[in-house]
């Protein structure tokens, strides 16, 4: 090589901003790569699969809308509505006021503040299957329900709580609040401790009452751990299975579908029916409303 030739030219240099933008995007491409074939290509394909015929057992066959045209036709799918915005529309407030009034009162305790807050966490990371069980025991008919035997010794009448088309989805309903209490306490008092102190001596220094102070300074600063806690809420109520399908085992969503959500009939039509095109259909329905839900919920407060 003569020592007139020049060398090659150097290779440009990537800026510090896209090396970094590099190294995130490849810590980030697993998860990606994850999330993409496990969380949302099942949700895509599941459209497709709505306007199918498909029992598993053959190839989808493409009918349209007829799957969605049944459902609308359906009683039980009206009625799987209402008990799915119920656990919603009566669940979601009632945990919600519930926790914060837990968690303002235990954010003042100080001796074996530690112990209280484990024990209302314990039921979160309990099984829920197991948890379920538990509360069916408590609802039997006395002797052996708690609850039936404790309004026996008060001479109260027993009341059918998992068999009354009235009672059953209140019942159910209690369950569920109590198993998500805990998570909704902890998050809360994590608001609460994020407030700064100064706030608070600054307006009792100005004579301002423990009830203004909630409702001024407490509850506007605690506003995006609210916002967080409703749509997590919500859309845990509107996904409600586990103790529906454990407290109804004899009669799933009974008696008489009064306890019965969207979710278990999905269940129920992939699993029992084998109409996998009907379920896609229903499981479309469902993603709709918790997107518009969530949606409706996120708009809706950040507005106030």
């Amino acid at each position: 090589m003569s020592r007139d030739a020049t060398p090659p030219p150097a290779a440009p240099r990537l800026s510090m901003r896209m090396r970094r933008a590099l190294w995130v995007w490849g810590f980030l491409a697993l998860p990606v790569l994850f999330y993409g074939v496990i969380r949302f290509y099942p949700t895509l394909d599941a459209f497709r699969l709505s306007f199918t015929d498909w029992n598993l057992m053959s190839a989808p066959k493409y009918i349209g809308l007829e799957n969605y045209r049944r459902m609308l036709a359906e009683p039980e799918f009206w009625q799987v509505f209402r008990n799915t915005f119920a656990y919603l529309v009566l669940g979601t407030p009632i945990s919600l006021l519930l926790s914060f009034t837990v968690a303002y009162f235990l954010d003042r305790i100080r001796f074996g503040h530690t112990l209280m807050r484990a024990l209302y966490f314990l039921p979160y990371i309990t099984t829920a299957s197991a948890m379920a069980w538990v509360w069916r025991w408590f609802y039997q008919p006395a002797p052996t329900g708690v609850i039936n035997a404790v309004l026996g010794d008060l001479g109260l009448a027993q009341m059918d709580f998992l068999r009354s088309t009235t009672w059953a989805l209140p019942s159910i309903m209690v369950t569920a609040i109590w198993a998500g209490l805990g998570f909704q306490v902890i998050i809360f008092m994590a608001g609460l401790r994020s407030i700064p102190t100064t706030y608070y001596e600054a307006a009792r220094i100005d004579g301002v009452g423990e009830w203004a102070i909630l409702r001024r300074i407490t509850l506007p600063l605690l506003k995006p751990t609210t916002v967080f806690l409703v749509v997590f809420s919500s859309i845990g109520f509107l996904r409600i299975f586990d103790q529906v399908y454990n407290m109804t085992t004899n009669d799933p969503g009974g008696p008489l579908g009064s306890t019965k959500p969207l979710v278990l009939k999905i269940y129920q039509t992939a699993f029992s029916s084998y109409e996998m095109g009907y379920a896609a259909a229903q499981t479309v329905v469902l993603f709709t409303i918790l997107l518009l839900v969530s949606l409706g919920q996120l708009w809706a407060l950040r507005k106030r």
